[in-house]
Formats: structure tokens, sequence, C-alpha cells
């Protein structure tokens, strides 16, 4: 068991990142001031300050939290030994577009963190280290599915990770900085239907199937 005072100080930390999280929501990262975070925490702007010593390092936690938040997506399709991996692949690419239509505003700031890190910006970074971990187990999750025969082996699961990673971050970013019309979930459908196309024993594989709940229940937070 922690001790009471480093108990106290992640709860601080935990109560500040929530607090950007909502005003994050409500108005673009640019606007909200790190006065404004510590008003919303109930704590000292200098606190913020001792556990993030910039706006910058407080969205890369909150980066951080998102992607360890899709970690925790392919760990349940891992743990997940009966359902195919066609059907474990749409429900990622369907449940990662999930909240992100709400929180329109408060992922544009996510996925400018995310694209530094995709184009090695944000090297030895938390939210890098994070990401790595995510993809060692996207990579386990599609090799498993060619050892099974739901997927092709013509490519490295390696090179398939890769290219659903390139489909998730592509969609999603043009419905956030392009035409967001259209809902991003009818695009993370076709999206999924494109990976599958080329990556599935048989292209329509899973498309009428129930898909299983693969995000990590989030503590609900307070308007």
């Amino acid at each position: 068991m922690l001790p009471r005072r480093e108990q106290n100080r992640n709860h601080q930390r935990a109560r500040i990142v929530e607090a950007a999280r909502r005003l994050f929501a409500r108005r673009s990262v640019d606007e909200v001031t790190m006065a404004e975070v510590a008003a919303d925490a109930g704590v000292a702007r200098a606190t913020v300050f001792n556990h993030f010593g910039s706006k910058h390092a407080l969205m890369e936690a909150i980066t951080e939290d998102v992607i360890a938040h899709y970690q925790g997506m392919l760990r349940n399709a891992l743990a997940d030994i009966t359902t195919s991996t066609p059907v474990l692949v749409r429900a990622l690419f369907e449940q990662m577009g999930a909240g992100i239509e709400e929180d329109q505003r408060f992922y544009r700031g996510v996925f400018r963190e995310i694209a530094k890190i995709r184009l090695g910006l944000d090297e030895g970074g938390l939210g890098e280290q994070a990401g790595r971990v995510a993809l060692e187990l996207l990579v386990k999750l599609l090799a498993r599915g060619q050892e099974r025969g739901d997927l092709s082996r013509a490519l490295r699961a390696e090179d398939l990770a890769s290219a659903f990673d390139s489909l998730v971050n592509g969609t999603i970013t043009h419905w956030l900085y392009g035409d967001a019309a259209e809902p991003l979930k009818e695009r993370m459908k076709r999206a999924a239907d494109v990976f599958l196309g080329a990556a599935a024993v048989g292209p329509t594989a899973g498309r009428s199937a129930r898909r299983p709940t693969l995000a990590p229940r989030r503590p609900r937070r307070r308007a």
C-alpha cells in the first residue's frame, strides 16, 4: 500500500488531469489556461505546475491516458479466445471511434499529440512509450489471427499492424480536422471493411456478427 502522502499526490494529479479533460472538451487546448485548470481542480496554480511543468506536459499525460485506454481494448481482445479475429478487428475500429464525436475539441488536441508521436517528435516521452506497448499488443492480436487462419499470412503481422494503425488514425484525424458531416462510426465501419478486405480470409468476415464490448469502463466524469 502506498504511503498516504503519495496517495494524496496521485489523487491530486488525477483531479488535475480530469479537470483539464473537462475544460479541453468545452474549448480548444490553446484557449484554456493553467490557472483555469487549477481552479476547476480546486488546487493552486503552483500545484498544477508542480505536477506538470507546462500545458504540453499536461496534454502529454492526457494523451498517455487515452492510449492506455486503447491498450485496455487490445488486452480485452487478446483475452477473448472465442470471438473470431475479424469480429474483434471490427469491434476495435468501431469502439475506438466511440465518444470522439461528443468530445471533438478535446480529441483534436489528443490527436495532435498522437501525430507528434507517429512522426517521432516525442521520442522517449510517456505517450511514445504507451504507443509502443499498444502496437506490440496489436501485433500479437493479428499474429494470433494468422495462426487461427482468420487472417492472411501474405503479410507479416507487423505490416498488418502498421496498416491498421494508419487506417484508424487517418480516418479519425480526417474526421476531426476535415469534413465531420458524416458520423465517425460509419467511417470507421468502412475503414474496417478496407482493412479486412485485404487482410481477412473472406473479405466480409465478421460483418454481421455481434461485436463484443472491448472498451474498459471509464470512471464517470462530472460535467
